[in-house]
């Protein structure tokens, strides 16, 4: 069964562009640091699954593409890095605490969908990124708002 998520990276560190030109136009997801987005990298990320890039921190936010999970989740290597922002002392290689998944860029939309029409889409009213306070970097998104968000950023809807 083919899930659907919703990921955030700021374009200035990490953009749907940069995903495009990437080798192989795959990045390891990784540097994720909220044990919540880490239990569903674990527990339900799976190989296939659909992913909205959505650019947060930016002006205007909204989802710039599409992309699918292609590697199941791993330790993520920068939580042993001491160089690295991610790293975490308490994190045993052992026992790794954080976890990281491989994305795989699809296709960016046609029309970039800004939050605020986000927002103003009924069909869309439940949907996480929608919600006041929502802060989560990986979040889940039904079916139909997968469907949605496609529509509205010109896609076909399959």
């Amino acid at each position: 069964m083919v899930r659907y998520w919703l990921v955030k990276s700021e374009p200035g560190t990490f953009s749907f562009q940069d995903l495009l030109d990437a080798p192989k136009q795959r990045t390891r997801w990784e540097g994720i640091r909220n044990y919540t987005a880490r239990n569903f990298m674990r527990d339900g990320m799976s190989v296939g699954d659909g992913v909205l890039f959505y650019h947060s921190s930016a002006e205007p936010t909204g989802v710039a593409g599409t992309a699918r999970v292609c590697a199941a989740a791993v330790a993520d290597p920068t939580q042993f890095d001491k160089r690295s922002d991610g790293y975490d002392p308490k994190s045993k290689r052992e026992a790794p605490t954080w976890l990281a998944v491989e994305l795989e860029a699809v296709r960016a939309l046609k029309n970039f969908v800004p939050l605020e029409r986000l927002k103003a889409e009924p069909a869309l009213a439940d949907m996480l990124v929608v919600q006041r306070g929502q802060r989560l970097s990986i979040q889940p998104v039904t079916e139909r708002e997968w469907r949605t968000v496609l529509a509205l950023g010109g896609l076909p809807v399959r």
